[in-house]
């Protein structure tokens, strides 16, 4: 039996797999366009992009601008820091996804929530597209638990997009409680922890825990998405196995880590910070081969030019002292170049 999700007061349900469209920026319009159509046909019917996915709109709009529209749900996101700019990102988004409405319009990440009369005015912004015809629901993308926090609580927010894993704190599975209390949606984004969790089976069945969550998964790969379509018609469930790779993982990866959310970039010299910064666990969770070629060599090295600027550690959401976890993870890594440590 299928496993479905509604996102609160939205009254969309969908199947309980989302399709994150991030990383189809990476590949090429055929290949993309397979891998959303297949994921539809397959069932799954909730499609997140953003503006700042590079071609992932378009990519959407050359997938489904062609009468299925109505049977599916599009969230796409503005980075937008006024009302005017954010009217011109509905209106490019709407050009890109080849659609006259957008189901969940999303402000991306914002460091503040936007109210009604705001000097930004991006609120206003968005109920007078709402009131347009040409967005169903305004709703809200964050990193930060404070404003995560304080838009559910004002009432303005039909759902909210969240990082959220089995590698949850109390306070971050108290906000999904939160958002059930007041039937506003979750949308669970990192629900493998940017590629550190690799047992998408014991994410999907941690989520599967909470029925107002509904996890996007990025994809990029047609065997990755065959794992998700896979989950549609034979859940994961929490076995004794899958609480043991959860245990472990939860083990390995506490305390200080970095999501690789990408809020720090871009760095002034160069710096690939969200994968530098959590290089050592990338070696001991992935395949190490490409994170240790001469391009990932060269990629590590500019660690060496950082400035101590402080600006990646100011601008990150989780707090990390961004500056020394580089550090600490480039003296890792020249020790695994040098042969004195072993990875995968």
């Amino acid at each position: 039996m299928r496993k479905t999700v509604t996102l609160g007061s939205t009254g969309i349900t969908v199947d309980k797999n989302g399709f994150g469209a991030l990383p189809i920026q990476r590949i090429s319009d055929d290949e993309a366009v397979y891998l959303l159509r297949k994921a539809f046909n397959s069932g799954i019917t909730y499609f997140d992009t953003a503006r700042a996915y590079s071609d992932s709109e378009h990519k959407l709009g050359l997938a489904f601008g062609d009468g299925t529209r109505e049977k599916l749900f599009i969230a796409t996101k503005t980075g937008a820091q006024t009302g005017e700019a954010a009217r011109k990102d509905l209106a490019t988004s709407l050009e890109n996804l080849k659609t006259d409405y957008i189901d969940v319009y999303q402000f991306h990440n914002p460091a503040f929530v936007p109210l009604p009369g705001g000097a930004d005015g991006l609120y206003d912004a968005a109920l007078e597209a709402k009131r347009e015809g040409k967005i169903k629901h305004i709703a809200i993308t964050n990193h930060r638990l404070a404003v995560a926090n304080e838009a559910v609580d004002s009432g303005l927010y039909e759902l909210l997009q969240f990082p959220f894993c089995y590698l949850a704190t109390d306070k971050e599975i108290e906000l999904v409680k939160k958002c059930k209390e007041k039937n506003v949606g979750f949308v669970a984004m990192k629900s493998l922890s940017g590629g550190l969790i690799t047992n998408s089976a014991a994410a999907y069945a941690y989520a599967a825990q909470f029925d107002n969550v509904l996890p996007i998964w990025g994809v990029q790969r047609e065997k990755e998405l065959d794992e998700f379509i896979s989950y549609i018609d034979h859940q994961p469930e929490m076995t004794d196995e899958i609480k043991a790779v959860i245990e472990n993982d939860r083990a390995h990866l506490s305390g200080e880590f970095c999501r690789g959310c990408g809020y720090c970039m871009p760095c002034p010299v160069g710096i690939e910070i969200n994968n530098a910064a959590r290089m050592s666990l990338l070696l001991r969770r992935s395949p190490s081969a490409g994170h240790l070629s001469p391009a990932g060599q060269e990629m590590m090295k500019k660690i060496e030019n950082c400035l101590h600027c402080g600006k990646c550690k100011s601008k990150c959401p989780y707090g990390l002292d961004t500056p020394t976890l580089l550090e600490k993870n480039y003296e890792d890594y020249k020790r695994v170049l040098a042969g004195e440590v072993s990875v995968s």
